[in-house]
């Protein structure tokens, strides 16, 4: 079993940054491609950025390419996401999650693909 656990969430004014935590345990951190997605009441999950296994590879939503940020350090089991030029529209729950790939630089932005998810953390945007 794996254990994702986000911190890092909070409230911001439009313009500035955030950045978000995910400490993952339980298994080999290395082995997983991560990432990161979000979510508002009545929306469908929506990809945000995408890690692969060594962190060489890196996939980002149009909405947030330039702005965010997707690192890792596979010594701290750590997954982060720098999130700067804040805009109200990126309010919303923010959920880490971690895809077990079938290669080693696959990174995909098809939530069914991960296979383990974090409880979220609410990140607001004020205006």
């Amino acid at each position: 079993q794996v254990q994702l656990v986000e911190s890092g969430g909070g409230l911001v004014q439009a313009g500035g940054a955030l950045r978000l935590s995910c400490a993952v345990s339980g298994r080999t951190f290395s082995q997983y491609a991560m990432g990161w997605f979000r979510q508002v009441p009545g929306k469908d999950r929506e990809f945000v950025a995408a890690l692969s296994r060594s962190g060489g590879i890196t996939y980002y939503a149009d909405s947030v390419k330039g702005r965010f940020t997707i690192s890792r350090d596979n010594a701290k089991n750590t997954v982060w996401l720098q999130m700067n030029s804040l805009k109200p529209d990126d309010t919303a729950v923010y959920y880490c999650a971690a895809d077990n790939p079938p290669w080693e630089w696959r990174v995909t932005a098809t939530a069914g693909e991960y296979d383990y998810w974090g409880q979220g953390t609410q990140v607001t945007v004020s205006s």
